[in-house]
């Protein structure tokens, strides 16, 4: 099965590094599903089954979830967009969700952001969030009217406790130690395509650019891959 068959992307990056502006920005440009793992998971959790009591304790302790039980739930999703692609995000984050996923089904390319951590650090520490309503504010560039409260109910602002230096700083090391095999996994599959900086917008004209050149590159996909 050949030529301008639907593809199947991922994108990986820290937390903080502009995935998600990145992966807007992709969705919107190419018109392609977004898979948002973690809005999956909260979603089913809403469904109060056995499994979603096992997903909201993980969750709740900040634990990985067992991962046939992920991809049990990403793989059913993937599977009802296979011939339409998709932009996977949020997932596989281990090598053996990584290994997992591709026995499922062939991903074509994938999109990982580097971003220097004291970059990352610095975007996070100032980041303040209204808790009821979930608006964020960030003291360098999208401050609140007044030190401190929301805009729109003048309630106290806080920082979640992970957007603490520290603590940010701990969630890297994590991210990297799972990460760096996952990109050796698709590395050696010719699909991974790095990217490195420190702001958005100058990051995603490289990103755009090189999706305006691979996915307009006929693909060969074997019948049922």
């Amino acid at each position: 099965m050949a030529s301008h068959i639907a593809r199947r992307l991922i994108i990986l990056g820290a937390p903080g590094s502009g995935k998600g502006t990145i992966a807007s920005r992709i969705v919107k440009t190419y018109g392609m599903p977004h898979i948002v793992v973690g809005d999956l998971l909260r979603q089913h959790i809403q469904r109060k089954s056995e499994e979603s009591k096992t997903i909201k304790d993980h969750i709740d302790k900040g634990l990985l979830l067992p991962d046939d039980l992920v991809l049990k739930f990403v793989a059913g999703e993937l599977k009802k967009l296979r011939d339409k692609g998709f932009l996977l995000d949020g997932y596989p984050r281990t090598l053996n969700q990584a290994k997992l996923l591709h026995k499922e089904m062939t991903i074509d390319h994938v999109v990982a952001l580097n971003v220097p951590a004291d970059e990352i650090v610095n975007r996070l520490k100032d980041r303040w969030v209204h808790a009821s309503s979930g608006r964020v504010y960030n003291l360098l560039w999208n401050p609140p009217k007044v030190a401190g409260k929301d805009d729109t109910t003048g309630e106290p602002l806080t920082q979640r406790d992970d957007d603490k230096p520290e603590v940010i700083r701990s969630r890297l090391d994590t991210y990297d130690k799972n990460t760096n095999p996952i990109a050796d996994f698709y590395r050696q599959q010719h699909i991974l395509q790095e990217f490195h900086g420190r702001e958005s917008d100058k990051i995603w004209p490289e990103v755009k650019k090189y999706l305006d050149r691979v996915l307009n590159e006929p693909i060969t996909r074997k019948q049922g891959a």
